[in-house]
C-alpha cells in the first residue's frame, strides 16, 4: 500500500480551553498552537476554535510523491479538486466538508512493547509475583492516534472518495451502516458512519494492553465521572478491547488496545456485519447516546442554518 499512516487530526470545538485540558488530562502532551502530541507519533492532534464542534482535517502519510500523483489523477476522474499545499496534496471530502491532506512522511517505527507474562490453566508463566498491570502507576499516554469516526449524510460518496479517491482499502463493514477503512497495517484508520449530519463521531487512540485501557479510563473518570461513554469491552470489527469517553465540546475519544493487523492486504477477507456484531463482542450494551450523540439534533440545527 503506498499510504501508511493516519498522521494527525485538527478538530473545532466552541470551548478550546476546556477541551484542551480534556486531552492533557488523556494523556497527550500539550504543544503550541493547539496541538498535542503522542508518544511515538509526534504531533497528532490539534484543537482549534470553531462554532461547532467537528472534524476539520485529517492527514495521511505516503511513500512518495509519485503515491500523490496517482491519487491527484484519482480524484480528477472523479471530479474532486485537489490542490499542492505546503508540499502536500489537499481536497476536500464533499459530503463532510472535511479537508484530507496527503504528504510524504516517513514510516511510523514503533519499538516493540514486550508481552506482558500471564498465568493460565495449567500455565504458570508469573510466578511469585503480580501482574504487572496492577503494580503500574504512572500516568497512561498514548502511543498514537489510531483512527478517526466520520458521520456522513451521503454514505456512498465519502466512502468512495477514501477508497477510490485515496487508495484507503475496506477491512470490514457494518451492513447498510458503516465502512472500516485503513490506510496502514491497522484494522482501520477511518470509519466511515451513515448519519443524518456531517459529524466527528470519535478519535481512537493506541495504549499498550488493557490495562492501560482500564488505567487511563479509570483516571479519567475519577477526575470527573460524567466523562464515561462506554466500556470496558471488545469489539469484533478490530478485535480492540475499548473504553469511550467524552471531551467537554461532545467528542468521544477512545483508548483501545490489541487492534487486528493486515500487513498482507490479499490474505485479509472484508466481512459485513450487522446487529450487536457490528458494535462489540462483549462488554455492556452500547448506550444510546453512543448510537445517536446528544447533541445531533442541534448539529443538524446549525448545518441547515448554515
Amino acid at each position: 500500500m503506498a499510504l501508511h499512516s493516519l498522521t494527525s487530526v485538527t478538530i473545532g470545538v466552541p470551548n478550546t480551553d476546556e477541551t484542551a485540558a480534556y486531552y492533557a488530562d488523556f494523556g497527550l502532551d500539550p504543544l503550541p498552537d493547539g496541538w498535542f502530541a503522542t508518544r511515538d507519533g509526534g504531533a497528532q492532534l490539534r484543537i482549534v476554535p470553531a462554532p461547532t464542534r467537528r472534524l476539520l482535517d485529517l492527514c495521511v502519510g505516503a511513500d512518495d510523491i509519485d503515491d500523490l500523483r496517482r491519487i491527484e489523477a484519482a480524484l480528477r476522474r472523479m471530479d474532486i479538486a485537489s490542490a499542492w499545499v505546503d508540499g502536500g496534496l489537499t481536497a476536500v471530502e464533499p459530503a463532510t466538508g472535511v479537508r484530507v491532506t496527503v504528504r510524504t512522511a516517513p514510516r511510523l517505527s514503533q519499538a516493540p512493547v514486550a508481552p506482558v507474562a500471564s498465568n493460565g490453566p495449567g500455565r504458570f508463566d508469573r510466578v511469585g509475583a503480580r501482574a504487572p498491570g496492577v503494580l503500574r502507576t504512572n500516568p497512561v499516554r498514548p502511543r498514537k492516534l489510531g483512527h478517526a469516526v466520520l458521520g456522513t449524510t451521503d454514505f456512498a460518496a465519502t466512502t468512495s472518495f477514501f477508497t477510490d479517491g485515496l487508495g484507503f482499502l475496506p477491512s470490514d463493514y457494518i451492513r447498510d451502516e458503516g465502512a472500516f477503512l485503513r490506510c496502514s497495517t491497522d484494522h482501520h484508520n477511518v470509519l466511515v458512519l451513515r448519519a443524518p449530519v456531517a459529524f466527528l463521531h470519535h478519535t481512537s487512540w493506541q495504549v499498550d494492553d488493557i490495562d492501560e485501557v482500564g488505567r487511563g479510563a479509570s483516571a479519567m473518570l475519577e477526575a470527573d465521572p460524567n466523562r464515561h461513554v462506554w466500556g470496558l469491552g471488545r469489539h469484533h470489527a478490530g478485535s480492540n478491547f475499548f473504553w469511550y469517553l467524552k471531551d467537554p465540546a461532545g467528542n468521544f475519544s477512545e483508548y483501545y488496545a490489541d487492534m487486528d493487523c493486515v500487513v498482507e492486504d490479499q490474505l485479509w477477507t472484508p466481512e459485513t456485519f450487522q446487529g450487536a456484531q457490528g458494535l462489540f463482542n462483549w462488554g455492556p450494551p452500547p448506550p444510546a447516546s453512543f448510537l445517536r450523540p446528544e447533541d445531533l439534533a442541534a448539529l443538524m440545527t446549525g448545518s441547515h442554518s448554515s
